[in-house]
């Protein structure tokens, strides 16, 4: 069983359009659907997954949820609900209504200052409905998060695409290095090994396992067997490289670790930090 805990969905040709991608991504500007995903997912062993975000519309977690009726390849839906708002907690409540949201994502603007305005209190009201957080930021803000699961202990965390580290010919980033050990103290603290290929600093990116190793055995080390989490970043991961080829990649590294990890890797730990719903 894998489960590819990071997808984007979206139809260009609905009436009320997309905000995102643009028509100028022509990469990207096509319907991307779970029958798409499941194309490529399937042959590779996965078998299902937790979308990430449709787009900064509200109403567009609806739109996924809806999409998620008669797809039981969805799994679970991490969703775009803007914090520091009055309606925040009625928003949640409204979504979460349907099991298959399982929480939301917030970028790094939020970590600034997570004193400012409702965002602890709105943290508060996730973790209330046992829904976790799902954060995009670059590594001199994740000394943040860590003192947000400081505060918040028991709310589940995922720090998402490797904590946006780049990869080359050089040294990995201190700063980078220095906030996942800080991060990886809190229990609650998950890193999702997704866009891996994208880590590299030039596209495409290689295909060896051995360029991407270092960073690899970064994170293991620091939240190792129980707390790294797989997903794809697709379709955005196309400018990349293949959906084929990075998974290629984290299956071998993990089946270095043994089976037990690499299942732990591959579904259950995402199991613990979304309770992503088994659907037949």
């Amino acid at each position: 069983m894998i489960i590819d805990t990071h997808t984007h969905f979206y139809d260009p040709t609905r009436p009320q359009g997309i905000p995102w991608p643009s028509e100028n991504e022509a990469w990207l500007y096509r319907s991307v659907l779970p029958e798409h995903h499941r194309a490529l997912a399937a042959p590779e062993g996965v078998t299902g997954t937790v979308v990430v975000e449709a787009s900064a519309w509200l109403e567009d977690n609806q739109w996924i949820l809806d999409l998620a009726i008669d797809e039981p390849w969805i799994v679970g839906f991490v969703g775009h609900v803007d914090p520091n708002r009055p309606e925040f907690k009625a928003d949640i409540d409204r979504f979460a209504a349907n099991e298959l949201f399982r929480g939301i994502r917030c970028g790094g603007g939020y970590f600034a200052d997570i004193t400012a305005g409702s965002f602890l209190g709105d943290m508060q009201h996730l973790l209330a409905r046992d829904l976790q957080l799902d954060v995009l930021m670059g590594p001199d803000l994740l000394g943040q998060v860590a003192e947000l699961a400081h505060r918040l202990p028991d709310l589940r965390i995922v720090i998402n695409h490797c904590g946006s580290v780049e990869i080359g010919d050089g040294e990995l980033d201190p700063v980078w290095l220095e906030a996942i050990a800080k991060t990886a103290e809190h229990a609650q603290v998950y890193m999702k090994v997704s866009a891996v290929m994208e880590k590299s600093t030039s596209y495409p990116g290689p295909e060896d396992l051995d360029f991407y190793r270092p960073m690899l055995d970064a994170m293991w080390q620091a939240f190792g067997e129980d707390r790294l989490i797989y997903g794809s970043n697709w379709p955005v991961s196309d400018c990349a490289g293949g959906f084929k080829a990075a998974t290629d990649i984290v299956k071998a590294f993990f089946a270095e670790k043994g089976e037990e990890a690499a299942e732990k890797y591959f579904w259950k730990n995402a199991k613990a930090a979304y309770k992503w719903i088994e659907r037949n």
